[in-house]
Order: C-alpha cells, then structure tokens, then sequence
C-alpha cells in the first residue's frame, strides 16, 4: 500500500508513479486527517509512504497519524520524501517512527521537486517546474526499482549540518514560523470557498464569504497555491510569486 500526504501535489506525484509502476494500491493520508479517521488499515508486507519535507523531516501532522492509526501486515516500510533541495537527517526520525511501529525501516529516499513554501521561498515558474519535475522522474524510476527489488534506499552520509537541520532546528522553525497569522484574502477574493474545502486541518473557516484561519495550521500551502483567483497572500513573502501546484 501507498500512503501520501500532499498540499500541492509533490508527493501525490511520486506516489501515483510508484502505483503505476508496481500496482499498490493509494491512500490519501490528508483525506483521512481531515476526516479525523485513525480506522485500521490493512496491507498486504510493505507500505511505501510519500510526504513532503517539512524543516528537514517528516510533517509532524502526518507523524502523529501514522503513530495513532493502527497499519497491520506491515513487515518493510519505504519512506519517500519531496523537497525544494534537501532532507537533512530526516531517515533518523522515519527510524523511530518504524521502531515505535514494529516496521523495518527500508530507508529514506530524497526527490527534490519544484519549491512550494511560498511563505519562505522562491517558487519556480512554469518552464524551470517542468524541469525539475523531469529530472527527478528519473529519480523516482531508481527508488521504484529498489522497492521492486526489495532493496533498501542507499542512504546520504549525514553531516552535522544535517543533523542540526533536521534537529534544533527543526524545533525552533515549528515553533516560530508555522503559524498562520500572515495569511491575509484581497478584495479579489470571490469566497468560493475552496481553501477551506482543501485545508486538512480544517483550520479554514469561511466567515462573511471570506476565508479565516483559526491557528492551526502546517504551512502545507494548499490554500494559498490552489486558490483560483490568487486572492490569498503570506505577509509581503508571496506577493508576485507563482502559484505551485502540479
């Protein structure tokens, strides 16, 4: 079984070539967060799970799922993760999540995909994502052909920039950064409601036609690069930026 977390797209991606490739069967583990549905899931020995590089690790929101929701028949799991650029020291923090969940711990692959974290980062336009996204095809044809292979994912060698990455600074960025105040509609703003529709937190709620944030969010940018008429901001950080989605 394939389990994916995703707010533009990314890790959707990479799972629906995984699935293509070797015929698991998909779950959208945003769907099932925002539904607030820990029910047991079946699989049939391994589980491949892909999910955005959020700080250098795993979404915390998809860590405390896969830790409350009982998963059976997992004997190997595959940890695939999209980033802008990197994921540190991500695969020390999968290997306690494995050991808490009885699963061998199969590695942690790194695909870098188009930037998303408008909030933080440049995002890129049309042309350079279609790039990108070609590139890292390759990439996933390689992690594809391990798990087919029953082959662990070649591990990075881990430096201490990594470990603080992935460590303390980690920490600090969720406690500082992730928060949804900066958030602001514009008066082009048609209240269509399709940000509170897609927030899996459901941390959205549409007052007078137009979107509030109740603080609760993970910055997986779903609201602010799926909006149709581009009428919501972080702060100055996004304005002019391209709205990534694949």
């Amino acid at each position: 079984m394939i389990l994916y977390f995703t707010g533009t797209g990314n890790s959707r991606y990479v799972a629906e070539k995984i699935a293509e490739a070797t015929g698991e069967q998909l779950l959208d583990m945003g769907e099932r967060i925002k539904a607030g549905n820990h029910e047991a899931i079946q699989t049939q020995g391994r589980v491949i799970i892909s999910v955005p590089t959020y700080s250098w690790r795993i979404p915390k929101v998809v860590e405390n799922w896969l830790r409350k929701t009982p998963i059976h028949g997992v004997n190997q799991a595959w940890f695939l993760m999209t980033c802008g650029s990197d994921i540190g020291n991500a695969n020390k923090y999968v290997e306690r999540l494995c050991k808490a969940k009885g699963w061998k711990n199969m590695g942690t692959a790194q695909i870098v995909m188009p930037e998303n974290y408008i909030a933080m980062f440049d995002a890129p336009d049309d042309e350079k994502a279609k790039l990108i996204i070609r590139k890292a095809d390759s990439t996933i044809s390689a992690r594809i052909k391990d798990i087919q292979n029953m082959q662990s994912f070649k591990q990075n060698k881990i430096k201490l920039p990594d470990k603080l990455k992935s460590g303390p600074v980690n920490h600090v960025f969720y406690g500082m950064c992730v928060k949804d105040k900066q958030f602001r509609t514009l008066d082009s703003c048609i209240g269509c409601g399709k940000c509170a529709e897609l927030c899996m937190l459901n941390n959205i709620g549409i007052v007078d036609g137009k979107p509030e944030w109740k603080g609760n969010c993970t910055h997986c940018m779903a609201c602010i690069a799926h909006c149709p008429v581009e009428a919501i901001e972080y702060g100055q950080k996004s304005v002019g930026q391209p709205r990534y989605y694949i």
